[in-house]
């Protein structure tokens, strides 16, 4: 895609947000089935159904996905589409490359062994190793903006509120 075609498509998206800014606010969803016999979640992706379970550090088996894996992977696909949209709005000429992102976790806080190893990952870093020529300003200027508009890298560097219900039924 070209940068003149990137913004014909997006002109009358953003000329409408302007207009009506309400119409900007989507709300994404995601959905998991709870399987009765195994210690897995079922995830519905649009394109697939994805069977989460416990990583094999907490007793998985490791033949099911694992939630973390699935929140490094959110993280690269969106960096790496939020760099290719930058890359074609400034006409960067990007031939290949990849993006990677690893984190560390002690699961000794999943685990309850002990109450002052926190929950989750304690760093999580994002890599990308591209194929250019562009001048090092250029680059820069490219991750700085994917930094800003990605979306995944925005809401774990800034975590969004976030609520918890519970509905229960009866067989």
């Amino acid at each position: 895609m070209k940068a003149s075609e990137l913004r014909e498509l997006q002109a009358p998206l953003k000329e409408r947000y302007r207009a009506a800014p309400e119409a900007a606010l989507v709300t994404l969803r995601a959905q998991g089935r709870l399987d009765a016999e195994s210690l897995t979640c079922k995830v519905e992706t649009g394109r697939a159904l994805v069977e989460a379970g416990l990583h094999p550090a907490t007793g998985g088996d490791g033949l099911s996905a694992c939630s973390g894996d699935m929140l490094l992977q959110a993280l690269v696909a969106c960096a790496g589409v939020t760099l290719r949209a930058v890359a074609t709005a400034l006409e960067i000429e990007l031939r290949g490359g990849t993006v990677s992102a690893e984190g560390n976790l002690d699961f000794r806080g999943t685990l309850g062994v002990s109450r002052e190893v926190p929950v989750g990952f304690r760093d999580i870093r994002l890599r990308f190793d591209l194929e250019t020529d562009a001048p090092a300003d250029k680059v820069e200027s490219l991750i700085k903006l994917t930094e800003r508009y990605c979306v995944v890298y925005q809401t774990l560097r800034t975590p969004s509120k976030l609520a918890l219900s519970v509905r229960t039924s009866s067989p």
